[in-house]
């Protein structure tokens, strides 16, 4: 029986699909996490504490456990993980993306620089020491711009400026996020004190969800994002797939993404990307050594009822795949936006949204009494609406009308 080692974050949402997915499959999991077991009960295998805040602490603290139960893969479920498992994976010989790949998906300024060198379409990006005095930069650049920091995910801290004030303003905002303590763990020192300034590119948005395998790329979902994402914040709501892009598009799309890939050196596993189309070429935005966050994954289904989970358990493991074909519906999720910080005291309206025709269930996420802070400061939603239906017309429509049953009640906090 395989042994997996599950790199899973605390506040991850996907542990128990994972566990789900292990189970069904009879692999071996040992679940590695930082400060509490994110299943939140027994966790279904071994379990072990290992510091996500430093990467080559948390790689010695793997070695040492492989040494007395080794292993035969390393999966990282989110981003949080991805630095200890490339780290440990050279270390143990065990097949992984080379520590400098994922590191260049953990640094947006490496990642733009690597992605213009390989000639791919890339706007002009530079990064901004936070203890400098932005008002020289803000006179030097070209509008609209997009500032961000430098590793956190989730479009955290990303703003769009569109003049010296908004630019200003942002820098102040961007700054004040990188010195809380979460972000300061997130990015580590070396990229807590910088923001990255780029170009904004217009034009419509998509994800595209792959498998890599020898550096090809096996395209399992393209996700449309039919809400637009022109800023001032890029809060992202829905994915429907399949894409209803014309084939020359979904084809350049694809190949863009793969080109990128290999232009960061990545190899093999999960690559979760997004993409711009703009006059007719696909600009990659982001590039991420994972598959698609939240509770998203729920809204794909392969071959005969396989979950995205147990498609990367299996890759991982050498285990056969007997189809990566996605199930034949349309199907989609709304992350649940945050409408403004405060105590979530009530939500109403669950049952309701639950009964809109191909609703297929609603997930609250974030428990009555809780604080909520919308994006750019925020990191989490409200929750998740699945949809699946004839076509992704109908799915998005779907989601649109249930997301319009649902109330939430938000006290502002003095």
């Amino acid at each position: 029986m395989a042994r997996v080692l599950l790199l899973i974050p605390s506040e991850s949402y996907r542990a128990p699909d994972f566990m789900e997915a292990a189970g069904r499959l009879g692999v071996e999991v040992v679940v590695g996490t930082d400060r509490r077991n994110p299943l939140q009960g027994e966790s279904g295998g071994r379990l072990v504490e290992l510091d996500f805040d430093q990467p080559d602490v948390g790689a010695t603290q793997v070695e040492a456990f492989a040494t007395l139960h080794p292993l035969d893969t390393i999966v990282a479920v989110d981003d949080g993980g991805q630095l200890i498992a490339a780290r440990a994976a050279r270390r143990l010989e065990l097949p992984y993306n080379s520590v400098g790949s994922v590191e260049a998906t953990r640094n947006k300024a490496r990642l733009r620089e690597l992605i213009a060198a390989a000639g791919l379409p890339s706007p002009e990006a530079h990064v901004l020491p936070l203890n400098a005095d932005p008002r020289e930069a803000a006179r030097a650049v070209t509008y609209p711009v997009v500032l961000k920091p430098l590793a956190l995910s989730a479009s955290q801290g990303v703003l769009r400026a569109d003049n010296e004030t908004e630019f200003l303003a942002a820098v102040a905002r961007i700054r004040a996020i990188l010195q809380t303590p979460e972000a300061q763990e997130q990015c580590g020192a070396p990229l807590a004190d910088r923001l990255l300034i780029e170009g904004y590119v217009p034009g419509i948005e998509v994800s595209v969800e792959g498998l890599l395998d020898g550096g090809r790329l096996r395209t399992l979902a393209i996700f449309d994002k039919p809400d637009p994402l022109v800023g001032p914040t890029f809060e992202e709501t829905i994915y429907v797939t399949p894409s209803r892009l014309p084939d020359a598009d979904q084809q350049s799309l694809i190949a863009t993404t793969e080109a990128a890939c290999r232009a960061l050196g990545l190899e093999t596993g999960p690559v979760h990307a997004e993409l711009r189309l703009h006059e007719g070429r696909w600009y990659p935005i982001d590039i991420a050594a994972r598959s698609i966050g939240g509770l998203c994954a729920r809204t794909l289904s392969f071959g005969t009822g396989m979950s995205l989970e147990e498609i990367l358990l299996r890759h991982a493991t050498g285990l056969d795949v007997p189809s990566y074909e996605r199930e034949a519906a349309a199907t989609g999720v709304m992350m649940i936006p945050i409408p403004r910080a405060g105590v979530l005291r009530a939500v109403r309206g669950v049952a309701e949204a639950e009964a809109v025709p191909l609703i297929e269930s609603v997930t609250i996420s974030i428990r009555t009494g809780g604080l909520v802070v919308p994006l750019p400061e925020g990191t989490e939603y409200l929750g998740f609406i699945f949809a699946k239906g004839g076509t992704p017309a109908e799915v998005e429509q779907a989601l649109r009308d249930a997301h319009a049953q649902l109330d939430f009640e938000i006290e502002a906090v003095e």
